[in-house]
């Protein structure tokens, strides 16, 4: 069974990169895809592409919009969605990405550390499993790839 996976979250430390070796070293039938995670990239795609704005809010919302157009895109197409909330920051847009998921049916993992579990109760109960570190999410990936007994 060949899978996509959307990787949606913060983008503050390497746990895409842990997945994406933990996919490739156990050569699983993955393939990944995620957001922009170049932040400026992604903050000023909208006035690189649409022209300037003078007001923060307006540039704001043309980049988001460009950006909600690729991540609407690859979650539709995803099979499954990872979504990461990390300890610094508030996550407003991995919390959409996982709303948006859930309400197209896509099967949810969400990925934090323990002392998150509370303030994400509502979000978590609509992944089918909430793992603390990227190495719990390759391991997950490689069980519902796996052909056979695990």
């Amino acid at each position: 069974m060949k899978l996509q996976v959307y990787l949606s979250g913060e983008i503050h430390s390497d746990w895409r990169q842990q997945i994406s070796t933990g996919v490739k070293q156990a050569d699983l039938p993955i393939t990944l895809s995620s957001p922009i995670t170049d932040h400026s990239a992604s903050d000023e795609c909208g006035i690189k592409i649409l022209g300037d704005e003078q007001e923060p809010f307006w540039k704001d919302h043309k980049g988001a919009k460009i950006n909600a157009i690729r991540n609407r895109t690859l979650i539709d197409k995803a099979d499954v969605v990872v979504v990461r909330f990390g300890e610094k920051y508030r996550q407003w847009n991995a919390a959409f990405d996982a709303g948006y998921a859930a309400a197209k049916g896509k099967p949810i993992i969400t990925l934090h550390p323990a002392e998150h579990t509370h303030a994400l109760k509502e979000v978590d109960a609509a992944a089918l499993a909430v793992a603390e570190t990227p190495q719990q999410v390759v391991e997950i990936l490689a069980y519902i790839t796996a052909e056979g007994l695990y």
